[in-house]
């Protein structure tokens, strides 16, 4: 059984990817990431030698700390954070225990380096619609909840990322973008390693309705319908990229825990 200051694997699992996901933090030492440069999902790395410079950003969000064993760089951090009133707890097991639990893990040399302010810096075209929501949702819910995300000009995107220092997404010819048949979500989950079953079947959903091929998935079209739903309810696209992020939200926990669940009516409890 954990301390009441830890958290198990297990229940981290189930709040990464959702709005209530904590904030992440990796601890360990240059040789042990070196050993495995792979990061879980929504951490960053930062050194216990200077923890207390992130007080000011941790403010009342929930913090999980995440050592190589789970053990004294874990336990000191939580203890001096406490301190300060963070609310914060240690990772059963530290990434040791994530990583063997069979924990989604993520490259960490597939990240973009953050800018002064700690975040990552994407752009792509203006008036999103499927993939264009779809991808910042990913980015996030499992890379980094504060990234940035641009929306700019179709023909200045490139252009607007080399000035910028920002990295842009479906795009023709950029790394991140279509391949073949299937969406830049597709390429980020493959490329970040983030090949869980319920972002696979996301991805399938988000293929068809981004595509116009909704024998897919039964879901597409009603993506599709959602989505450009959306599109006509705001002309502001960060506005519209906020309400995104419920929408994938919803598919996503229904992926993830509702497929099996249906409803009719009358509800069998009340039929004679």
């Amino acid at each position: 059984m954990p301390s009441p200051t830890e958290i198990t694997v297990s229940q981290l699992t189930r709040l990464i990817g959702t709005p209530d996901c904590p904030i992440i933090i990796d601890l360990r030492i240059d040789e042990d990431f070196a050993e495995d440069p792979r990061l879980i999902p929504q951490s960053f790395r930062h050194s216990f030698r200077d923890i207390t410079s992130l007080v000011p950003k941790l403010g009342t969000t929930r913090v999980v700390v995440s050592c190589h064993k789970g053990k004294k760089i874990s336990q000191g951090v939580v203890a001096i954070l406490r301190d300060h009133g963070a609310q914060v707890e240690s990772l059963e097991g530290g990434f040791n225990g994530w990583r063997d639990g069979d924990g989604a893990l993520v490259q960490a040399s597939k990240i973009p380096k953050h800018n002064s302010e700690g975040r990552t810096v994407w752009v792509t075209r203006q008036r999103p619609k499927i993939d264009r929501l779809a991808c910042p949702w990913l980015i996030r819910r499992f890379i980094d909840r504060n990234a940035q995300i641009l929306f700019v000009a179709p023909s200045e995107v490139l252009d607007v990322a080399e000035k910028f220092d920002a990295t842009p997404f479906d795009v023709e010819d950029v790394f991140w973008s279509h391949r073949d048949d299937r969406c830049t979500f597709d390429t980020m989950i493959e490329e970040f390693e983030l090949r869980t079953p319920p972002l696979k079947q996301l991805a399938t959903i988000i293929r068809g309705a981004d595509t116009n091929k909704h024998d897919l998935a039964p879901e597409s079209a009603g993506l599709l319908a959602a989505s450009l739903g959306l599109s006509r309810m705001y002309r502001d696209d960060l506005a519209q990229l906020e309400a995104g992020m419920t929408l994938y939200d919803a598919f996503y926990r229904w992926a993830r825990d509702a497929t099996k669940e249906v409803h009719d009516w009358p509800a069998a409890s009340v039929r004679s």
